[in-house]
Formats: structure tokens, C-alpha cells, sequence
């Protein structure tokens, strides 16, 4: 068992100290996982909240199928999904909240810390720029380290599906980096 099935576990038998190591342990990942899909940093906090009031108010039931985070994005995805429905706005906007590129000065120069910068305000850019199937499933694979067969789990499809949906992404994401200029080794 994982550390959030086990924190949901005694949050389920009454100890409140459970959803709050779940809340610390997968917040930011889940605000970078549905903002993929909103393409608005505020909308994706709202979605990221509205996900863990569904847990503690429904308290739904988690079956050992899959890994307890596999099981939280897919409640998270379908929160997201159900919300952007309902929403009748859309936004073009989109906040761009990056780290400061200071924050590693200590261990790299300058110069190193600007480039990483650069480079990640790029993928972050190009990122936006493709379609919400695409930057889920990069995201879920590259940044969440999910298998294919869980990312699939979350995204509802099957795990050839998904391998092509991460092929064609990688090559879509390839050539949008290829736009900015973006120097590259292997995606």
C-alpha cells in the first residue's frame, strides 16, 4: 500500500491528518496536471480544491486496482472535465507562474540557472500550444512518472491508445519546440 492509500485509510476511519499528508503530498502535481488541461492556473487550483472536497465529502471508494495516485487524477481529470463543461467562459489568458531562477544560485551559476529558465518558459509555452489529450499524457508520463498503462487508467483509454496518443504528442510537441528555436537532444 502507498503512502496516500495509507494516508486515505485513516482519513476514511477519522483521522483528518490523512487528507491533510494527501493535500500536501499531491496538490502541486494535480495543479500541473488539470492546468494541461484548463490552460488557466486559476481554474486549475479551483478544479484541484474541488477535487478534495469531492474526497472528503463523497469519500469515494478506492479499490487496490490501481495505485492510489492513478485513482486520485482520474477523480481529478473528471472533476476537471465536469467543471469545464459547466463553465460557460472561457479564457485565453493564461498566468504564467514560474520559478524564480535564483532559487538554485547556490549549487549552479548564473548563467546555467537563466538557461534551464529559458528552457523550461519554453517547453512550458509550447506545452500550451497543444491539445489537451497532448499535454495531458506528456504530462502524466513525464512529469508524473506514470506508467502508460495507469496514464491510461486516467485519461479512459486503452494502453495502445495511449502509446500512440504519447507518440503523436512527442512528435507535436517536437515540432512546436522546433518553432521557438528550441535546441534539443532526444525527446
Amino acid at each position: 500500500m502507498d503512502n496516500g492509500e495509507s494516508s486515505y485509510r485513516r482519513f476514511l476511519s477519522g483521522d483528518d491528518g490523512g487528507i491533510v499528508e494527501i493535500i500536501r503530498d499531491y496538490k502541486d502535481g494535480l495543479i500541473m496536471f488539470i492546468f494541461g488541461m484548463t490552460k488557466n492556473f486559476s481554474d486549475a487550483e479551483d478544479y484541484m480544491e474541488d477535487t478534495f472536497v469531492r474526497l472528503v465529502t463523497k469519500k469515494p471508494r478506492f479499490d487496490a486496482g490501481s495505485s492510489f495516485k492513478t485513482w486520485l487524477y482520474a477523480i481529478a481529470r473528471n472533476v476537471t472535465l465536469d467543471g469545464m463543461k459547466k463553465s460557460a467562459k472561457t479564457r485565453a489568458n493564461v498566468s504564467n507562474h514560474e520559478l524564480d531562477p535564483n532559487t538554485k544560485a547556490d549549487e549552479e551559476s548564473l548563467e546555467t540557472s537563466l538557461i534551464r529558465e529559458e528552457s523550461r518558459i519554453t517547453l512550458h509555452r509550447a506545452m500550451q500550444r497543444l491539445t489537451s489529450d497532448y499535454s495531458q499524457a506528456l504530462y502524466l508520463v513525464y512529469f508524473e512518472d506514470l506508467s502508460y498503462d495507469d496514464a491510461a487508467r486516467v485519461m479512459k483509454k486503452s494502453r495502445k491508445q495511449m502509446a500512440n496518443l504519447i507518440y503523436r504528442a512527442k512528435q507535436s510537441l517536437k515540432s512546436e519546440l522546433e518553432k521557438e528555436g528550441f535546441v534539443y537532444e532526444i525527446i
